[in-house]
């Protein structure tokens, strides 16, 4: 897979009033923003979120946004093909943190009745992908949504929620919304995505100043998620990593592509500016540590992909405790176990 514009290579390794829309073939922006400044009184504030709104705007505003969407796109994709891997239909659904559209352009009509779309930039949802799915676009922020409970039958989030402060309570709204065995798929960036990017810039600014600033924003680890998602209330969970390469021709274009993205850091305690010598190391310890046999540097994105049901009594449940009548011991010798019409079925 090619990078647009490019040949570098992708490479695998309180809760509000429901918001209406009669009209479904229209699509409706309405305001669920929280105030500025706001968080949660239990969460940690580590990301300034207007800070984020700021640089997700600026990004939707370029002339060819398209041509950073190339990771986003790749992961809803991804996210549509664990959507279509459910056998049922979903009449109303939720995108949580959509940008432009990244997931709802690879569902169709006959999957999703109808699409909430929720982010937190304006100019994201005003430039939104083409989709056949009657779509309505939502200004809120993640960690405050404007939806009564029992509203969706699915939620999907496709690279937003590792920019929330309090993960927790985000995915216990996500819970909340739910309709009773509804699921929520979702993907996030993991604990070691730049860790080349990481790694080299701490390198030269300890060596040019004498010590080093974050410049990559924290993300959650792995082992977190099952834990974060059962004690929000999901059930019968499933979560797995991924890998995505991409190969840029330096440092710089990776960081250009980043802000591009959206994507760029906006942890409180980040540092503002470096100095030029100190960027021009870090290039430099990038490209000898880290480049490809044909002068391209790696950077790599891991990502969490999750699903987790609300509970509903028609779902599956383990049998009682003890009341198995084989035991792993006698799996061995299952075909004499059997009864004799069951073998020949």
């Amino acid at each position: 897979m090619v990078r647009p514009a490019g040949l570098w290579r992708l490479c695998w390794r309180p809760w509000a009033a429901r918001v209406s829309a009669e009209n479904t073939g229209r699509r409706e922006v309405t305001s669920g923003v929280s105030p500025r400044g706001s968080t949660s009184l239990r969460a940690l504030n580590i990301f300034d979120r207007d800070l984020k709104r700021k640089q997700k705007n600026w990004a939707a505003r370029q002339p060819e946004p398209t041509k950073f969407d190339y990771l986003k796109e790749e992961v809803g994709s991804r996210i549509a093909d664990r959507v279509y891997d459910i056998p049922r239909a979903f009449p109303l659904a939720l995108d949580l943190g959509c940008g432009r559209g990244y997931i709802a352009q690879y569902l169709n009509k006959e999957t999703i009745g109808k699409f909430f779309q929720v982010d937190i930039a304006e100019n994201a949802l005003k430039n939104s992908l083409e989709t056949e799915i009657p779509t309505v676009s939502v200004l809120a922020d993640e960690e405050f949504l404007p939806f009564r409970e029992n509203t969706f039958d699915l939620v999907v989030s496709s690279l937003s929620l590792h920019w929330v402060n309090d993960l927790p309570r985000a995915l216990e709204q996500i819970h909340y919304i739910l309709k009773p065995d509804g699921v929520f798929i979702g993907a996030m960036l993991g604990g070691d995505t730049l860790y080349e990017l990481r790694c080299s810039l701490q390198l030269a600014e300890t060596e040019r100043e004498g010590g080093f600033s974050p410049h990559i924003s924290p993300f959650t680890a792995v082992n977190d998620l099952g834990h974060l998602l059962g004690r929000a209330g999901f059930n019968t969970l499933t979560v797995d990593t991924d890998e995505i390469q991409v190969n840029y021709p330096g440092m710089f274009e990776l960081m250009e592509d980043l802000q591009g993205m959206g994507e760029s850091n906006c942890s409180w305690n980040r540092k503002a500016l470096l100095h030029r010598d100190t960027m021009l190391a870090a290039a430099a310890v990038y490209r000898e540590m880290y480049r490809n046999e044909d002068g391209s540097v790696p950077a790599t994105y891991q990502i969490y992909y999750m699903i987790g049901w609300k509970y509903h009594e028609s779902q599956a449940r383990p049998a009682e405790r003890g009341s198995a009548t084989v035991s792993f011991g006698e799996l061995g010798k299952i075909n004499t176990l059997m009864p004799q019409e069951k073998k020949s079925q």
